[in-house]
């Protein structure tokens, strides 16, 4: 029964990677942008290396060592600016700041999930992948923050 029940919690970690990985896809047409689309790429990326982490988990084939804890910068921009609408996004900024949007849900997600299992390998797993999507979105609040408000050469 408790395999049955962490093979239901894993399934549902890859059904929510499988969406980021949608989500991305959709916020790349957003752009021309080649640095931008290079940049949400990326991201899609991770999120497809984090599907084949918990496939392989789900498998037996890799454990919570296989994730390493990063320090990470919470910015905490996206919990201070409003979400702006998929369908209005245009580039730019409001891309990086839709994207961190998304990884503060992503990284709640794994944070709660973490909270209702008892000590051990899952709950382990599911904090480190909280801490991954974490270090995205300080990927993502940092390009935010430097796409809309660029350095100038007075300061």
């Amino acid at each position: 029964m408790e395999d049955k029940k962490i093979s239901e919690v894993i399934d549902m970690a890859i059904r929510r990677e499988e969406e980021a990985i949608t989500f991305y896809r959709e916020l790349n047409r957003k752009t021309h942008d080649r640095g931008i689309k290079d940049t949400i790429e990326w991201i899609a990326g991770e999120e497809k290396k984090h599907k084949a982490f918990l496939i392989g988990y789900r498998e037996g084939r890799q454990g919570p060592a296989t994730l390493n804890m990063r320090t990470t910068v919470n910015y905490k921009i996206a919990e201070h600016l409003e979400e702006p609408p998929l369908e209005t996004v245009t580039g730019g900024a409001e891309i990086f700041l839709l994207a961190s949007h998304r990884e503060l849900r992503s990284y709640r997600f794994y944070t709660e999930l973490a909270r209702l299992h008892p000590a051990g390998d899952l709950q382990t797993t599911l904090l480190k992948m909280a801490n991954e999507e974490l270090a995205h979105k300080e990927k993502m609040e940092y390009l935010y923050s430097n796409t809309a408000f660029p350095q100038t050469a007075g300061g």
